[in-house]
């Protein structure tokens, strides 16, 4: 098992993945530029269903199987309907909560709508599909199971897997029910080899011993050559963890997080992250965007607009984006409210400033919203807030607009 080799690709698959900055290790780099090379390549990534969306830290894989069908591949994506029973306990303190059937199924339903906007599910070649690990792993019997699938695994070797020794080392809890996961995880890239012809696996560089399992665990039982590709770990400049603001979870469902803060989102991309967020979460052409990373001061402010404005369109529309971006200009060149801000209706008695904060999802906690308002970065209607205490009041059908710094604006209107 490599890492990323120094080596020039032939495929146009690794070709593009390279250039884009998607990879950080690969089982068989020649093995799989040379089968990429000569037919389609079935590839999957796992997605556990363990909310209605998935947010901004799965776009890299989600952009993954992007790249693997427009090098003319076959992405498939896999719902974990049945491994969200379980939890990966991959990168996790303590246990998920365990959601019932119905409740996961309802997920996956609106998690589709998604990946409907990112790949096309047409009957060619190359056509993405959507599978439910759920088809398979609730129908296994567990001593048949066992016998098949326990002997190609160790104890010995699950604990040295970081999800295991990480609650080990932390004296935290890591239950039977989740010690399986990354049995279950493997299987699937067998049942996927033996199903779809799946010959690819990507995942980020946290799921690479997960990944390995399934290749050998599928050479040990079919003798078939799978491979693995991982990415780096996508933070942002500071460190920070793609996915997760102040505010909460940067979510992919319009229904969760309206298209103009998802914008924003991308709008207040630091400096230093412009050229690689347009590499990886962008169709944009390489050249382009060689261009607007050189850009320096001020200027850099339009290749941050060209991020917002091709994410935004890549998974709600070009009419979204565009709405998005307009709404943000009269905001901020106009000072006018737009039609698109989020929206907070504020009943006859009132509320306080500090709970339309949290409400809008500005702040995280009513103590984050009295540190802003002390530091002078809350306005109504352009007036400053200074009592931590204060209220708005509005008659039916009266707007006002609040604003937290100067990026984060909501439109308030009166309930009657």
């Amino acid at each position: 098992m490599l890492t990323a080799p120094a080596m020039a690709f032939r495929s146009e698959l690794l070709r593009l993945l390279d250039a884009r900055g998607y990879i950080h290790q690969v089982t068989d780099a020649e093995g799989l530029d040379e089968l990429a090379s000569r037919q389609v390549v079935p590839g999957y990534i796992g997605f556990d269903a363990t909310a209605p969306s998935l947010h901004v830290g799965s776009l890299v894989q989600i952009m993954m199987l992007r790249r693997l069908q427009q090098a003319g591949h076959r992405p498939i994506v896999v719902m974990g309907g049945g491994t969200t029973k379980i939890g990966d306990p991959s990168g996790r303190d303590e246990s998920r909560k365990l959601l019932t059937s119905d409740h996961i199924s309802a997920n996956i339903l609106s998690i589709r709508r998604i990946f409907e906007r990112f790949l096309s599910f047409d009957d060619g070649p190359a056509g993405a599909i959507m599978v439910d690990n759920a088809d398979w792993l609730d129908s296994l019997d567990y001593i048949p199971f066992l016998r098949e699938v326990g002997p190609h695994f160790t104890i010995n070797r699950m604990l040295t897997f970081d999800s295991v020794r990480l609650r080990l080392d932390r004296e935290q809890p890591l239950t039977f029910l989740e010690f399986n996961y990354m049995i279950l995880q493997a299987y699937d890239f067998l049942e996927l080899s033996r199903r779809a012809g799946c010959r690819l696996q990507l995942g980020g560089s946290d799921q690479w011993g997960n990944i390995v399992n399934g290749i050998e665990l599928t050479r040990r039982i079919d003798g078939t050559q799978l491979y693995g590709l991982t990415t780096p770990l996508i933070t942002t400049a500071d460190g920070g963890k793609m996915g997760k603001t102040a505010a909460g979870a940067v979510w992919l469902n319009p229904d969760l997080l309206s298209p103009y803060d998802y914008w924003q989102y991308w709008r207040n991309a630091q400096d230093a992250d412009v050229g690689r967020f347009l590499r990886l979460f962008t169709d944009l052409p390489l050249d382009e965007i060689a261009r607007l990373e050189r850009l320096e001061g001020s200027e850099i402010n339009e290749a941050k607009k060209m991020l917002a404005d091709s994410a935004t369109a890549m998974a709600h529309g070009e009419e979204a984006a565009r709405a998005a971006a307009e709404t943000a200009r009269r905001t901020f060149e106009e000072g006018t409210s737009g039609d698109d801000l989020p929206t907070l209706n504020v009943p006859p008695e009132g509320m306080k400033v500090i709970d339309v904060l949290t409400k809008l999802g500005f702040v995280g906690s009513n103590k984050e919203g009295r540190r802003q308002i002390v530091q002078g970065a809350v306005k109504l209607d352009g007036r400053l807030i200074t009592n931590e205490f204060e209220y708005v009041r509005l008659s039916v059908g009266q707007m006002a607009k609040i604003s937290l710094g100067r990026k984060k604006h909501g439109l308030l209107v009166g309930l009657p």
